[in-house]
């Protein structure tokens, strides 16, 4: 037996054990259906979907032109579920139609004994059926159908709650107890009290609503720096929404390296070989083009993995006969810092693994990448943590706290450099999908462990410094297929790939699956697309036509394909790719692709 299905028997062992898998009792004559739009006829209406796992399909049904397909995905289960009124001490008989693999069917929250059933198999259309008594107390209870992780789309239809109806459920109250936590220049945290009765609250700003969430609490972003918002919430349940609260007010904070400093509205950003020699031969700083905005030293690396100590320094002569001195590369920087372009330290690389697992180690990192950016006047950061150096340690489940020592020290570092060069500071990161869009799926070792800990461990990284972030780049190549906010699989070397992927980060996602987890969406003009310049440079070359394809697609909504974005963003800030040493050796291609690119 494999792993999957002895986990589906182990499961239906235990709900055997405590009387889980109830003797099904037929509905009375007086019963009524109280299941809503149960043949999804109507959609999705009435019904919620973790992980936006759900959609209505005309193909397959049982009954009528609709039915339900949810797809599983990482620690999702694919659960659609909906809460129904019911009367208390009364018997219910729920049931409905299912096709595919380890589909389950229950109702929870009855004030007894919940109760599920299940088919491990169901090639064809297969009832589950199974029943309940509601508690003396018990007025709603929340039905649902569920698959199994790590299988294909299960199908429902036609599911079914007999029995006699409850009250009729009221609007909730509106919520009080407001209140705006510390601002941040492009974030607003809410808080407030719960109101009886609700399922979920809608959080306006200014008068339009700008979020919706299940829990007491709210971050808005995406907000303009030192500017005044006012923001209500309101409380929603199946009978409708209540009035909204009191308002409150909060300002934002001043902008800082987030903001884009003076970058130009659509950015071109590569990374210089300054530190060694490949087979693309060593370019001067003084002969990058003027087309590059924002040019990252490759690399800084530490003296060793765990001591936090940065050093940096130009490529030998023996190794590169061409390179300039130091003191000519410092004049090259100046000049292109008199010319509006900005020049960073990159730490890390493929092979420079930087892991702060110590506050020693954290303090190590800030001295020595302060001497570094002071000795060469630069104008930031890089941070290009690859391989093995930011992993999550069993138990650290929400990249909104963590607690993980490499990736708390990492973030208390790059606030300290922050706050030491001030406003100007320009802060950009070049994680891999494998740390950031993987999350979608997959975070950290999972909960029952087992999965590689590094999956998604650059989220709680870039989401404690959003306020100070100048410039995300994913490095879309050198990937796996990820899984988009569609739930299909995309590949690397085509639009599609960086439409969704890039997708993910302008709309925001739950984190592995978790709705009450969501890593909130950047604004646009912090996110770049990353790129190899060639196809010597990286596995997952794409070829102009299909990055003019992603960029018209993100700014403009058309040429995306069988993709369908959540939204478009002519600010999207521009590209980045390594290298530009593999361009050079290229003709120039990516360049010239960019400065071709019209923009609007």
């Amino acid at each position: 037996m494999d792993r999957t299905a002895l986990k589906a028997a182990l499961v239906a062992v235990a709900l055997a054990a405590s009387g889980l898998l109830a003797t099904v009792h037929p509905a009375s004559a007086v019963d009524a259906e109280l299941a809503r739009n149960g043949g999804f006829e109507a959609g999705l209406t009435g019904w919620s979907c973790t992980a936006a796992s759900g959609a209505a399909v005309t193909s397959p049904t049982h009954g009528g032109t609709s039915a339900l397909k949810a797809t599983p995905a990482g620690n999702d289960n694919a659960r659609c579920s909906q809460t129904v009124t019911v009367k208390p001490n009364s018997a219910y008989t729920l049931s409905g139609w299912v096709q595919g693999s380890y589909v389950y069917l229950g109702a929870s929250g009855t004030g007894t004994t919940d109760v599920s059933t299940w088919t491990g198999s169901a090639p064809s259309w297969q009832k589950l059926t199974t029943s309940f008594r509601t508690g003396v107390s018990t007025t709603s209870v929340t039905i649902y159908t569920h698959g199994w992780y790590g299988t294909p789309a299960y199908h429902a239809d036609d599911i079914s709650l007999l029995g006699p109806g409850g009250d009729p459920v009221t609007a909730p109250a509106a919520p009080t107890g407001l209140r705006a936590g510390t601002s941040g220049s492009s974030s607003v945290p809410l808080t407030w009290t719960a109101s009886p009765g609700a399922t979920g609250y809608h959080v306006h700003r200014d008068g339009t609503r700008v979020a919706t969430v299940t829990g007491t609490s709210a971050t808005v972003t995406g907000l303009t720096a030192s500017t005044t918002y006012s923001f209500q919430v309101s409380a929603v349940n199946e009978a409708g929404e209540s009035p909204k609260s009191a308002a409150v007010s909060a300002t934002t904070a001043p902008g800082g390296g987030g903001n884009g400093g003076d970058l130009p509205a659509h950015a071109l950003v590569g990374y210089l070989h300054a530190s060694f020699a490949n087979g693309s031969g060593y370019t001067r700083m003084a002969d990058v083009p003027d087309s590059w905005d924002v040019i990252n030293l490759a690399f800084g690396e530490p003296t060793s993995a765990t001591s936090g100590d940065i050093r940096f320094g130009l490529c030998p002569v023996s190794e590169c006969p061409n390179v300039e001195s130091a003191a000519e590369f410092k004049d090259a920087i100046k000049a292109k810092q008199a010319a509006g372009k900005k020049v960073l330290i990159s730490i890390g690389g493929a092979n420079g693994q930087v892991q702060l697992s110590t506050t020693a180690a954290r303090d190590a990192f800030v001295t020595s990448v302060s001497k570094i950016i002071d000795e060469y006047g630069l104008d930031g950061l890089d941070i290009d943590f690859e391989g093995h150096s930011l992993s999550l340690n069993t138990g650290d489940t929400d990249f909104r706290s963590p607690t993980t020592p490499v990736v708390v020290n990492l973030i208390a570092a790059i606030k300290t450099l922050k706050a030491k060069y001030g406003s100007d500071f320009v802060l950009t990161m070049a994680p891999e999908t494998f740390f950031v869009q993987l999350g979608y799926q997959y975070y950290g070792s999972g909960p029952w462990g087992g999965q590689d800990p590094r999956a998604g461990a650059y989220l709680p990284v870039i989401h404690a410094l959003r306020d100070d972030l100048t410039l995300l780049h994913v490095q879309d190549y050198n990937s796996g297929p990820i899984m988009g906010l569609d739930n299909q699989y995309h590949s690397m070397g085509g639009a599609d790939f960086h439409i969704a992927m890039t997708d993910m980060l302008l709309t925001g996602f739950p984190v592995a699956g978790d709705r009450t987890r969501v890593f909130p969406a950047l604004r646009p003009d912090q996110v770049a697309i990353g790129l190899p310049a060639s196809t010597q440079a990286g596995n997952g070359h794409t070829s102009p036509a299909e990055v003019t394809k992603a960029l018209n697609c993100l700014t403009r909504k058309t040429d995306c394909g069988s993709y369908a974005t959540h939204g478009t963003w002519p600010a999207l800030r521009g590209l980045m790719t390594w290298s530009i040493n593999w361009d050079r050796f290229s003709q120039w291609e990516f360049m010239r692709s960019f400065d071709a690119y019209r923009w609007s």
